[in-house]
């Protein structure tokens, strides 16, 4: 059914389509609506996983950039996500790039997007996340995903995360360092040893015990992803985020002329997959298991899952998934993963 329906979605706008989405989503939120639905979707028992000092449900959730302002976290919940990294939250609102900014590649399965941090800043998205937890509704693990303002000048960076990590911090159950979007100019080059350090240690300081990842870019060098996980053990951070979206648009089917038509921004999807699973396997030869890692890039199945968790993953997120297969998409994963794990065991 939603096969048809997302064959009549593509004839609207991408942002559009995701606007009206969201708005579905908030109305699954809802008293009475998000219980019914969640009696349907939540994962089997068996599906538990205990890491950086939680208990989530299980290892399936929304990957930042779907839900930048915590709007939609009851109702991601209902549909059988049991995290939801909402942002990335900037320490004041912004709009982002001008519009078009998502575009799809239907026969790539894949978005590129060059949205530009917008969302409507730090201290709205905590109010917001303040009001949830005062709900007493069940909810689930709730990660934010921070990063800089557009204005800010790259080398003041570290105090836009320092500021966004206080406001947030006593909200979120685990908070996101985003040093890899392509599409805010000089973010990547926070990535370095040198300017990594300090921002992170900053951050570190008024998180308050929340739990600290970082988030990073495919295109790291095997040299580069080994730094910033030794840099993640000796700072004391939770684990690590891989990855974020890609700048390649290598092996694509899309013709060239739209692809070239579409222009910059940030590809995500199933082109992403084998450099999602190949960080994956060289951060977890660096770093221990007792650390964090959650794999981000071209999840769309039960199967995807299990593979990303037997090649090391905690936790696994998806957001390019969530839009070709369809609202159930989260209970289509855990259902799938209860028998893809049994070949990966």
């Amino acid at each position: 059914m939603y096969s048809a329906l997302f064959r009549v979605l593509q004839q609207f706008d991408p942002e559009l389509t995701h606007e009206l989405g969201m708005g579905l989503i908030r109305f699954c939120g809802l008293p009475g609506i998000r219980t019914w639905l969640r009696r349907r979707t939540a994962p089997p028992a068996a599906h538990v996983v205990n890491s950086m000092g939680l208990t989530w449900g299980s290892p399936v959730g929304v990957a930042a950039g779907f839900d930048k302002n915590a709007v939609g976290v009851r109702g991601l919940y209902a549909l059988g996500f049991d995290h939801v990294e909402v942002g990335t939250v900037t320490p004041r609102g912004q709009d982002g790039n001008p519009r078009p900014r998502l575009f799809r590649l239907t026969h790539d399965a894949a978005l590129i997007n060059r949205m530009g941090f917008n969302n409507q800043g730090a201290e709205a998205v905590a109010r917001r996340l303040a009001k949830l937890r005062r709900s007493g509704a069940d909810l689930p693990i709730i990660g934010v995903n921070i990063g800089k303002n557009l204005t800010t000048p790259v080398d003041e960076a570290a105090g836009d995360y320092v500021s966004a990590a206080r406001s947030l911090a006593p909200y979120a159950d685990y908070l996101v360092v985003n040093v890899s979007s392509p599409n805010t100019p000089g973010l990547r080059g926070l990535q370095t040893e040198k300017t990594l350090r300090p921002l992170l240690a900053g951050v570190l300081q008024v998180a308050g015990g929340t739990p600290i990842l970082v988030k990073i870019a495919p295109e790291l060098s095997p040299a580069q992803i080994g730094g910033v996980a030794r840099l993640v053990m000796e700072l004391g951070l939770a684990g690590i985020v891989a990855t974020n979206t890609t700048t390649s648009r290598k092996g694509l089917h899309a013709d060239r002329a739209t692809v070239d038509a579409i222009g910059d921004g940030g590809l995500s999807g199933k082109p992403l997959a084998q450099r999602s699973r190949d960080v994956l396997g060289l951060i977890r030869q660096t770093l221990p298991r007792n650390y964090a890692i959650v794999s981000v890039g071209g999840v769309f199945t039960g199967e995807d899952v299990a593979e990303r968790l037997s090649a090391g993953a905690n936790l696994v997120q998806a957001y390019t998934g969530f839009v070709y297969r369809g609202p159930l998409f989260a209970r289509h994963l855990t259902r799938e993963l209860a028998t893809a794990a049994t070949r990966h065991a």
